[in-house]
């Protein structure tokens, strides 16, 4: 039976759920980090058994950054802040939003996506990092504005085969992207719309507020985008976007996930007036023709009225086949399924609020 592992971090410390009946049930461990807001988990599949990571802060220590290559049992926090500015740029790290292993042909090479906007890269599996200057120097730097979240780079897909080519998304700053392995970056953002703008500037080089941005592992040129407003896809690696929105019942949202074998396939959950779900029904949105239908999913959901919203990194999917969809809500319950989102099982309940979920069958 195949197992697997869950990382679920909350506003109040980390908790793994864990499965040795490929994925059917689910077993919570006791709490880690407690007390402390877990933004960024991740799973390194590079390795054996594979590295986790997990970074959060507190209001009395301010962040930490640490790993695991135990599959949890212990964790590691690198005596020297792993993650830290420069003296020179007269700047602190207030947190991790994003943590990306990349390509299985750049072993060592982890990335952190931080507050404020910047992006550091490890070359040495995420025990130490460096900032990426390339990005930090960048003319745009000083007009990106925080979004509601804060000074936030949310998001970083390095390319699968290219090791010069990242991705990165930022609130409120938009899409950038690297050809030369992070010496300059360029914005990507041609039709994404900027709603609360003047009509005659809803569609500037930068200066949006991208939510998330997905990218499909076998078809990089194809990526997914949930705006502040907008719901996006790109066929040409994010040089342009189209609107994919017809269908849902909000274009208003945090995550977007795409199946990791099925490109066309892509996952959303749209959230209505005062950031509720739609209509109030706990519904995941899912496309399977690329964004041109969507239907909600919905089985073994809850059908009472429901409130909790879902965050930009609490929801996933892992690389198993069929694949599993994860997702994690701000009443802190925890949801799986193990067949692409037809139906769901509740994986956990009376959490705090949830802010990111990794999932990954284990070897």
């Amino acid at each position: 039976m195949a197992r697997a592992l869950m990382l679920i971090g909350t506003r109040k410390g980390l908790l793994l759920a864990r499965s040795d009946d490929s994925r059917r049930t689910w077993t919570p461990d006791d709490l880690r980090f407690a007390n402390q807001e877990v933004y960024a988990v991740a799973i390194d599949p590079r390795r054996d058994p594979p590295r986790l990571f997990a970074s959060g802060t507190t209001g009395w220590w301010g962040p930490f950054f640490a790993y695991s290559d135990d599959l949890g049992s212990t964790w590691v926090e690198p005596e020297q802040a792993a993650i830290a500015f420069p003296a020179g740029t007269e700047t602190a790290l207030i947190r991790v939003w994003q943590i990306a292993p990349a390509a299985a042909s750049q072993p060592g090479v982890v990335f952190a996506g931080v507050e404020p906007h910047a992006l550091f890269r490890s070359d040495d599996g995420g025990e130490s990092f460096a900032l990426v200057q390339g990005l930090w120097d960048h003319p745009h730097r000083a007009e990106w504005r925080p979004g509601q979240g804060g000074a936030c780079l949310h998001t970083v897909i390095p390319h699968p085969t290219d090791a010069r080519e990242c991705l990165v998304a930022l609130s409120t700053g938009g899409v950038y992207r690297t050809l030369d392995g992070g010496s300059t970056w360029n914005p990507a953002n041609r039709g994404v719309q900027v709603g609360f703008a003047p009509e005659d500037a809803r569609f500037p080089d930068y200066g949006q507020c991208v939510h998330k941005v997905a990218m499909h592992p076998a078809r990089p040129a194809r990526l997914y985008l949930q705006n502040h407003g907008g719901v996006y896809r790109s066929d040409d690696s994010g040089d342009s976007w189209q609107a994919i929105e017809a269908g849902l019942p909000s274009n208003f949202g945090f995550p977007i996930v795409v199946h990791p074998q099925q490109p066309d396939t892509v996952y959303a959950f749209p959230l209505g007036d005062g950031r509720f779900p739609c209509d109030n029904r706990c519904r995941v949105y899912r496309s399977t023709d690329a964004g041109a239908s969507w239907e909600g999913l919905s089985q073994g959901l809850p059908e009472d009225p429901y409130l909790g919203a879902v965050l930009r990194d609490a929801m996933c999917a892992d690389a198993a086949d069929p694949a599993g969809v994860y997702f994690g809500t701000r009443l802190g319950e925890v949801f799986s399924s193990r067949d692409g989102g037809e139906s769901w099982n509740l994986v956990a309940t009376h959490l705090p609020d949830v802010l990111s979920v990794r999932a990954a069958e284990l070897p």
